[in-house]
């Protein structure tokens, strides 16, 4: 379960305070999703980096499988991180000099070693996003939409919680973008995942599901409910 209770976050300024988020409300249970939408500057990867447990609330609580991530220190957070969350960002930050499937094990390197079963693991989940024929191939050799699916693999290769993904399929074209959308939803709800997603596209919402809107610092579901 994901509980955000009454969030705020505010950023100082030679004037004051300059609140960017205001009394965030959020629950999502197991294999539920949530589509944050809204325009530049809104706050949307604000939120998005507070609910991955990169950046600290002013004020409020988030909890995740009833666990604050906040409440330890920098290096219990960055375990937490890596044992509980994924992240799919617009960029795909893969390492040039690693080929798929080394990149789609990285997170594992946190956590100790890469065993046989985390190897196996990112093999069919390249297999599963399309690239069982590619997992030698680097990323300088595959296109944009081939780039991102490594990343969505790497992202859910030590089955987490939680999936953040922050404008995913921003660079990709329309196909590519609906195609990775779907990857999302099929694969965190596989392992009962949960998913936040933050995008523009009306097109790349209505595949996730779970509409809420950023307006002036405040979470507003569709339909008019906070």
């Amino acid at each position: 379960m994901l509980e955000v209770d009454q969030v705020t976050k505010a950023y100082s300024a030679p004037t004051g305070p300059v609140p960017v988020l205001r009394s965030i409300d959020l629950r999502l249970a197991p294999g539920e999703r949530a589509t944050v939408m809204g325009p530049s500057g809104s706050g949307k990867s604000t939120l998005l980096s507070i609910l991955g447990a990169l950046d600290e609330p002013t004020s409020g609580l988030v909890r995740l499988d009833g666990i604050d991530p906040f409440a330890g220190g920098p290096a219990e957070r960055a375990s937490f991180r890596n044992r509980r969350i994924g992240f799919v960002f617009q960029e795909h930050h893969l390492l040039d000099g690693c080929t798929a499937l080394d990149n789609v094990v990285l997170p594992a390197l946190a956590s100790g070693a890469v065993t046989g079963a985390v190897e196996d693991r990112a093999r069919r989940l390249l297999a599963r996003v399309g690239l069982a024929a590619r997992e030698r191939h680097f990323p300088g050799e595959l296109s944009g939409g081939e780039r991102q699916r490594v990343a969505v693999a790497r992202a859910l290769i030590l089955e987490p919680r939680l999936l953040l993904a922050d404008e995913p399929t921003g660079q990709l074209d329309a196909h590519a973008a609906g195609a990775i959308a779907d990857l999302l939803v099929e694969l965190t709800a596989e392992v009962a995942g949960m998913l936040v997603v933050v995008t523009h596209a009306d097109s790349i919402a209505a595949r996730v599901g779970g509409i809420h809107h950023l307006v002036d610092g405040r979470l507003v579901a569709d339909g008019g409910r906070g």
